[in-house]
């Protein structure tokens, strides 16, 4: 790796961040990471203490968290040791308005930033798949290509910051919405004696298709709610959504939130958001 190449560090190390700083590693980028709850992490490096150690090593700064309040607690961590080298790359699917603060933040310390959610599960990020939705400035997003394509498929821009996680928010109201209909779908069979099975051939045929019919046919056919998503994650984007909708035009997105929230409720917030499937079914363990 050539001297002057970017070294990377990973903040947050869930079910996607560990992933891609697994996959940031394998690419042979000098690699240091943290997360909020400290333990080991097969595979990685041992984890900084503090977010502002990793800054102190590393230029590109992947930050995945679960929400608004742990984003600005770890940038405002970064704060004091943050200089004109650093790109800071919020991955968390949060409020454009909380970006929108936090650029202003990251500038003021002399470093860059950008907005760049992503699409794909843990699945996808194991395998370097994906999709990252980018705004902020061209230069940085150019200085920071090299570590974001070791775990992606594509970038995609979108302008300024605070543009890419509305983009990110609208996309997972479309996810969530095809989720709880298939959800339904599959129990609708069952409830009528139809083998679900059959769904997958009605679907390769029919326009309702999508890849979330293609991800989440499978698993509601095994009761497979292992969460590449989880139900808590997707509620808090649907608020997020609620927020940002006009009056009198986010009734499906109440409606969806309302149902997740009552997913949550019931004990499921960690599963996947698809676990919605299971609200007709009597309470059990998952």
């Amino acid at each position: 790796m050539p001297a002057s190449a970017p070294r990377a560090g990973v903040l947050g190390l869930g079910l996607i961040g560990s992933r891609v700083a697994a996959r940031v590693k394998a690419a042979g980028i000098p690699l240091a990471v943290w997360n909020r709850t400290p333990r080991d992490f097969s595979g990685l490096p041992a984890p900084c203490p503090v977010p502002g150690d990793v800054a102190r090593v590393a230029d590109i700064l992947q930050i995945f968290v679960s929400d608004d309040t742990a984003l600005r607690e770890t940038i405002s961590a970064l704060i004091p040791s943050l200089g004109a080298r650093h790109i800071v790359v919020s991955h968390a699917t949060v409020s454009p308005r909380t970006v929108r603060a936090l650029d202003a933040e990251v500038r003021a310390a002399g470093a860059a930033f950008l907005d760049a959610p992503f699409t794909g599960s843990r699945d996808a990020a194991a395998r370097g798949q994906l999709i990252y939705y980018a705004s902020g400035d061209s230069d940085a997003l150019e200085r920071a290509r090299p570590v974001l394509a070791a775990s992606s498929a594509a970038i995609l821009t979108f302008g300024k910051v605070g543009e890419a996680s509305t983009i990110k928010i609208a996309t997972n109201v479309i996810s969530a919405a095809a989720a709880a209909s298939l959800a339904e779908a599959v129990n609708l069979l069952r409830a009528q004696g139809i083998d679900p099975r059959l769904l997958v051939a009605a679907l390769e045929h029919n326009a309702a298709r999508s890849g979330v019919t293609d991800l989440k046919t499978p698993c509601l056919l095994q009761d497979d709610f292992a969460p590449r998503f989880s139900a808590r994650n997707m509620l808090k984007d649907l608020r997020l959504a609620s927020d940002l909708a006009l009056p009198g035009q986010r009734q499906l997105i109440e409606r969806m939130g309302s149902l997740l929230d009552e997913a949550c409720r019931r004990g499921f917030a960690d599963l996947d958001f698809s676990v919605t499937a299971k609200l007709g079914a009597p309470t059990a363990d998952p």
